[in-house]
């Protein structure tokens, strides 16, 4: 079968279901080595991310109009549905006789016994879209923002709890949307400004992070890595909450700053940024795959202040006994589920246990950090995710059993960025209010 956009969208969507592989590396095996040209290309990706979004939805409208609800379907029908009324009901630009055409004829290869049950139930979709149903918002709300804006159940029960319906759907309406792209500067060889006006010569217009110093947005369709800049080492891709983090950490020129888990590199090699360079930042992670990442990025960026070290942050921190660190950043393993826009396959492979699970981990992770640090010392706690028994839980229990630590008001610390913080000091960012990535930060010193 000649590979097509479709065609190549079922088969990624399929191993992700299968192998819980990640849809951004097996999208890059397949434009790097595949045959798509041109169009193809973006459609591909469109249909992948697309689907992978709003899957909750696309269920929820299967299980409207299919006389075999999803629970039961055979996985490949199932893809194959989804795959079509995502194009029905969000691709405009595919007109709808295209859209049932090649859905029923990939579907005569891939799942031929069932062709006629999956042309059936997308015309009758296309022909009932004004008449889909959801939950009542205001007696099943958690049902309905999980219906209609395609996330799982349990989570939009969280959102609710913690933002009311109003915000919470704001939320979940925003989680459904790509990502911006944002890049940092790399200030040791450009300015902001200098960098803006090099990015516009190559076609990629930008405009400036309404919070970050040194960091851009990208506004229009780029290939990054194609950029002379990106391979000139002016900048790096990272979001704008990811910046903040490293920023609020506060690292001076001729410090000794630890890292932990700090691959892919991001906040690692801002921090021997703000450093201009100078002292020492140890970035650590489990493994030395992820570590050579931290190395790459840092050697493209001019950076050589970076050492690396593989090491367990779970574990008693006994590598590293007897070094003292000025700061130490905690940027511990979690959920999520403030960058779901960016992967969203991960939000239907979570569950509240793995909340719980994840944050005993992360509290260990803390814990250990907090063994190495002096008095005087600096830690900040940071998170990609929305949900507070990972973030202000934690950040609780470790304060009800460390009398040595206290937390630092980020309010007082960084008042012109007083509406990114909470009324306990903590950094909190909100994609639906700031424009950026789901984060939490907790600043920490040891007295």
């Amino acid at each position: 079968m000649t590979t097509t956009s479709r065609s190549a969208a079922f088969e990624i969507l399929l191993r992700i279901e299968k192998e819980r592989s990640y849809a951004d590396i097996l999208l890059d095996h397949e434009l790097t080595h595949g045959t798509l040209q041109g169009p193809d290309r973006g459609l591909l990706t469109e249909l992948v991310y697309g689907v992978l979004r709003r899957q909750g939805t696309l269920d929820h409208v299967i299980d409207q109009f299919a006389s075999q609800k999803t629970g039961r379907l055979e996985r490949s029908v199932h893809i194959l549905l989804r795959l079509g009324i995502y194009q029905l009901l969000y691709l405009d630009r595919v007109p709808t006789a295209a859209a049932v055409h090649a859905t029923v004829e990939l579907a005569k290869t891939l799942a031929p016994r069932a062709s006629g049950f999956i042309n059936a139930v997308l015309r009758q979709t296309d022909r009932e879209r004004q008449n889909i149903r959801f939950p009542d918002p205001v007696n099943k709300p958690a049902a309905y923002l999980a219906a209609a804006w395609s996330e799982p159940a349990w989570l939009t029960a969280r959102w609710l709890e913690q933002l009311g319906m109003e915000e919470a759907e704001s939320l979940a309406r925003t989680m459904v949307e790509p990502a911006p792209l944002t890049i940092r500067v790399n200030t040791l060889r450009a300015t902001r400004d200098e960098l803006q006006a090099r990015l516009a010569d190559e076609g990629a217009d930008t405009t400036p992070c309404r919070y970050s110093p040194d960091g851009l947005r990208i506004v229009s369709p780029v290939a990054i890595g194609r950029l002379a800049g990106f391979r000139e080492g002016l900048f790096t891709v990272q979001d704008e909450s990811s910046q903040l983090a490293a920023i609020f950490l506060s690292p001076a020129p001729g410090e000794r700053i630890l890292d932990l888990c700090a691959a892919p590199g991001g906040k690692t090699t801002y921090l021997a940024q703000l450093m201009g360079n100078s002292g020492t930042v140890l970035a650590s992670d489990i493994g030395a795959r992820k570590l050579r990442l931290v190395e790459e990025t840092a050697r493209r960026l001019g950076i050589n202040t970076i050492t690396t070290s593989s090491i367990d942050a779970t574990k008693p921190p006994t590598p590293l006994a007897g070094e003292r660190f000025d700061r130490i950043l905690v940027d511990a393993p979690c959920s999520g589920l403030g960058v779901i826009r960016r992967n969203p396959e991960g939000k239907w492979w979570k569950s509240p246990a793995d909340i719980t699970a994840l944050a005993r981990t992360q509290r260990t992770i803390l814990r250990n950090a907090a063994r190495i640090l002096p008095a005087g010392g600096t830690i900040l706690y940071g998170v990609c995710t929305t949900d507070r028994e990972e973030n202000e839980a934690v950040i609780e229990d470790f304060l009800s059993e460390q009398s040595g630590f206290v937390l630092e008001d980020l309010r007082e610390l960084f008042p012109d960025h007083r509406e990114l913080f909470t009324e306990e000091g903590y950094f909190r960012s909100w994609p639906h209010r700031h424009g950026m990535d789901g984060f939490f930060a907790a600043r920490l010193r040891k007295i």
